[in-house]
């Protein structure tokens, strides 16, 4: 609140009201976008993951790397003497719903329902394509969902989905040496050769790939207004430039859109 209340002062005291106002909703919209609540929870893991015993475990973040169809981007890659954890993060809040086979979980906030894909299935990629560009024996993988943020769990979860705190107690339950520190070091380096150079043409690249799986998954998806067939089109201007929308295949006849961001894929 003092932050909240030292900025509305600056507003008024240099006179830009209108202009002042608009910067500070942008702000607070850009602090409770999904993206940025995203990447701070990664970046909550991150931390956390950082403070495991340096000699025997290393951690990569913000993995991009290259599929036959696209790319996959894994939140944290953790190699270790006891196994490989590939790790996706999850920032949210609420009352959380789910079993390992469904496809899609449930975030209940107060009377707000909303569904979001299974993490265990979207984590299920990420292991496999790591297994196939390294090759890794299953055996030695090891799929771990963590949870950060006020949320709850409301049906019971396996043990390979936790909290943050609760997720390095995971790691560091399996004791049984499966690499050498030479194999880490080499499996390190062969990830890092692996991975896609952190860049805008990387997520720019990795969106619209996840956006080519929402059109295939949500294909024959109905106009709201019409009944017609969307389509998936990208925003020209205004503060939505750039990003993805379905749009009736009407248009400018009607001109019904749905969002689409509604499936959380990588």
């Amino acid at each position: 609140m003092e932050i909240v209340s030292s900025v509305w002062a600056s507003i008024i005291e240099t006179g830009y009201l209108i202009p002042g106002f608009l910067a500070f909703i942008f702000l607070i919209t850009f602090f409770q976008s999904s993206w940025f609540k995203g990447k701070a929870g990664e970046g909550a893991v991150a931390y956390l993951l950082s403070r495991l015993p340096k000699d025997d475990y290393v951690t990569l973040n913000d993995v991009t790397i290259p599929t036959q169809d696209g790319t996959t981007q894994v939140d944290h890659i953790v190699v270790s003497i006891y196994g490989v954890f590939v790790v996706e993060t999850k920032n949210m809040k609420g009352w959380i719903f789910g079993s390992v086979n469904q496809r899609q979980w449930t975030q209940k906030i107060y009377r707000h329902s909303s569904k979001f894909q299974n993490p265990l299935h979207q984590n299920y990629k990420h292991v496999k394509v790591l297994e196939s560009s390294l090759g890794l024996p299953p055996e030695i993988t090891h799929s771990l969902v963590l949870f950060v943020g006020d949320s709850t769990f409301k049906t019971q979860m396996p043990s390979n989905v936790t909290t943050a705190r609760a997720g390095v107690r995971f790691i560091q339950s399996f004791e049984t040496k499966v690499l050498d520190h030479d194999q880490v070091t080499d499996l390190v380096t062969n990830i890092s050769n692996l991975r896609l150079q952190k860049s805008r043409a990387t997520n720019k690249a990795h969106i619209r790939h996840i956006e080519s799986i929402i059109e295939e998954k949500t294909f024959g998806k109905n106009c709201p207004h019409c009944g017609a067939d969307m389509v998936l089109r990208e925003s020209k201007k205004g503060h939505n430039a750039g990003d993805a929308f379905w749009g009736c295949s009407r248009y400018p006849k009607c001109r019904g859109t749905r969002g689409a961001s509604a499936l959380n894929l990588q």
